[in-house]
């Protein structure tokens, strides 16, 4: 692992199981906009905001309870001179255990601060992870974003464009 991935963690008081759930509902906590599955190995689904951002996405790697490594096959950027920045990472989620508490660490690997979009893309994946996904696994709600919602403050700034 490169020490310039992308990386955050949360723990909740959750199980594996639930954060599992909450992790491969897609539509409850990143995107009302997606479509295709999201939980089995070897689903695809994409993904789209606006016209601000599209991917399409496939689960290479599904553990129950464990870990989902997507992989994301083709991205669009609007606002990047490399629209395809993103294509070929894998966002990572690794559930684990400790001390009573459920951790989720989630890292993005090959998005890295060489990608034009690392400020934007951290900013909102940290949103999605540190308080939407969190929301979800603990409130059974989620802050996920849908065209003329945006949930982060660069959406509602790119969304403008």
């Amino acid at each position: 692992m490169s020490t310039t991935d992308f990386t955050t963690s949360i723990k909740v008081d959750q199980s594996p199981q639930e954060v599992f759930d909450a992790v491969t509902n897609v539509r409850g906590w990143w995107s009302e906009e997606i479509e295709g599955n999201t939980a089995q190995l070897n689903d695809v689904f994409d993904y789209h905001y606006e016209d601000v951002h599209r991917c399409k996405i496939k689960l290479i790697e599904v553990i129950e309870n464990q870990k989902v490594v997507w992989l994301v096959e083709e991205n669009y950027f609007k606002f990047t001179e490399d629209k395809t920045e993103w294509t070929g990472t894998k966002p990572t989620f690794e559930i684990s255990e400790n001390d009573g508490k459920t951790e989720l660490k989630f890292t993005h690997f090959g998005l890295n601060p060489e990608y034009e979009c690392f400020e934007i893309c951290r900013d909102s994946w940290t949103n999605y992870i540190q308080n939407s996904l969190k929301k979800l696994i603990t409130t059974e709600k989620g802050e996920p974003n849908a065209s003329g919602k945006p949930q982060t403050e660069n959406e509602k700034k790119l969304s403008e464009k």
